[in-house]
Formats: C-alpha cells, sequence, structure tokens
C-alpha cells in the first residue's frame, strides 16, 4: 500500500534535522520521496508543513520515529539557542555551546546550535587547549599549569583557562593566555573580571547558566557566555508526522 504523509510542526520554533530525516527514510526504503518544505534554521508557525513523504506505507511508520526524534530533538535546541540569542542582541557577547552533549550525538548537537545562531565551543580536546580546576590541582598551580600547556601546545594553539577567583584570574593574565573562562562567578565579580581582562585576554562565562541568568550574564561585557543547558537541557519540539489524503 502506498501512503503520503506530512512532517509538520506543532508549535512554533528554528527548524532543524530535515536532512537527518530524509535518511532515516531512505535508509529503510530508498524508493521513499522525501520533499522538503523548510530548510535548517529557517523559523516556523504551529501547523507549517516542513515536508512531505510518499511511499510503502509500512516503511513510513516503520522510518517514522528516528525521522521524528532527530527532529524533535535537534530543532528544540535550534528553537533555545535563538530565544537566547535574541534575548542578548543588545550585548556584545555571543552564546557558545559545550562538550556536555550525548556520546554519539556532538556533532549533530553543535550543528543544531549554529542553526539557532549560537556558536560551538571546542569539538573536542584536539581543537584547543582548556586548563580547567583539576589540570591545576595536578600541576600544582596556574602558572605551572599554564608553562606546561605553552610548552606543549606552541604558539598556534590557543589556550583557555578557567578561573574561579579575580585572584587565579590575576595569576592567569600574569601567565598569558588568549581566553579566561569566569567559572560561577556573581555578575559583580564577573565585571570586575571583565574589566581586568581589557586588552589582555578575551572573557568566556560558564558554569550552570539558565536563560534565566544570561542577561545578567551579557551585561556583564563579557566576550562568550558557554552553555551546556543547550545540549543537555532544551525541551524538543514537537513535531510529527500526519497522514494527507
Amino acid at each position: 500500500m502506498q501512503a503520503q504523509l506530512q512532517i509538520k510542526a506543532r508549535q512554533a520554533g528554528v527548524i532543524c534535522g530535515i536532512d537527518l530525516a530524509r535518511l532515516s527514510f531512505a535508509l529503510v526504503d530508498t524508493q521513499i520521496e522525501f520533499i522538503a518544505q523548510v530548510q535548517d534554521g529557517e523559523t516556523v508557525e504551529a501547523g507549517a508543513v516542513l515536508a512531505t513523504v510518499k511511499g510503502n506505507a509500512r516503511h513510513l511508520l516503520t522510518a517514522e520515529r528516528t525521522a521524528l526524534n532527530f527532529m524533535t530533538h535537534l530543532s528544540g535546541i535550534a528553537t533555545a539557542t535563538r530565544q537566547i540569542v535574541d534575548s542578548v542582541a543588545q550585548y556584545p557577547a555571543q552564546i557558545t555551546c559545550t562538550r556536555k552533549t550525548i556520546p554519539g550525538l556532538r556533532i549533530v548537537q553543535k550543528y543544531a546550535v549554529r542553526c539557532g545562531g549560537g556558536r560551538n565551543h571546542r569539538l573536542g580536546l584536539d581543537d584547543a587547549i582548556l586548563i580547567k580546576d583539576n589540570h591545576i590541582a595536578i600541576a600544582g598551580d596556574i602558572k605551572t599549569a599554564i608553562q606546561q600547556a605553552q610548552d606543549f601546545a606552541g604558539h598556534l594553539i590557543p589556550i583557555e583557562v578557567e578561573v574561579d577567583t579575580l585572584e587565579q584570574l590575576e595569576q592567569a593574565l600574569d601567565a598569558g593566555v588568549s581566553l579566561v573562562l569566569l567559572d560561577n562567578m556573581s555578575p559583580e565579580t564577573l565585571s570586575q573580571a571583565v574589566t581586568m581582562c581589557q586588552g589582555r585576554a578575551k572573557t568566556e562565562a560558564s558554569g550552570g547558566i539558565t536563560p534565566e541568568m544570561v542577561q545578567a550574564a551579557a551585561s556583564t561585557g563579557v566576550d562568550f557566555i558557554a552553555m551546556g543547558y543547550l545540549t543537555h537541557s532544551t525541551t524538543a519540539l514537537d513535531i510529527g508526522l500526519d497522514f494527507s489524503a
């Protein structure tokens, strides 16, 4: 039996995952016709038709859940990212994701962040060097940790160091780093840190930042705001597959 179905947005949002939905159907049946009505990154209203699929009814229903799982999850990330980016548009801060992703899905989750207007932090440990609290503890102190990283990396790989206090920040700046990650600081402390870093290093706010907290962080003048929330706590966008008579 042949059938035609439509993938529809049941709520407004930013769409992501069209190609993965197409692939999900093709892996079940290469004869299924997948006609996309939108592209990744487009904003749609509730009720919008995102794609039409035609083919063997059993095969369409076999691929349905996998296709929708990709689209609802990634569109949820893209939608939340767009909302957050828009909420801080008056500030210079850029919204970035983190490596707090689902194993096996990091690339597509980070792609969804970009579809929503955000930026990607490093994809893996080989993109850049981020010195965190455990690295500092093992090295003995911030200066030693940075020196060891600089000796290893050379001059072409950027080095970022995580700091929790203004005292640690001063030590990191004196040692020479490209970027400082200001972890779990209040807006008042973030403002002081930004002032200290002027002309010396880029600044990145981090540490459990939620949509409710992001404007306060952005108002301090930080260059970047890292949000694990984007890939581990966003809500899926409601998308369904409906029979088309």
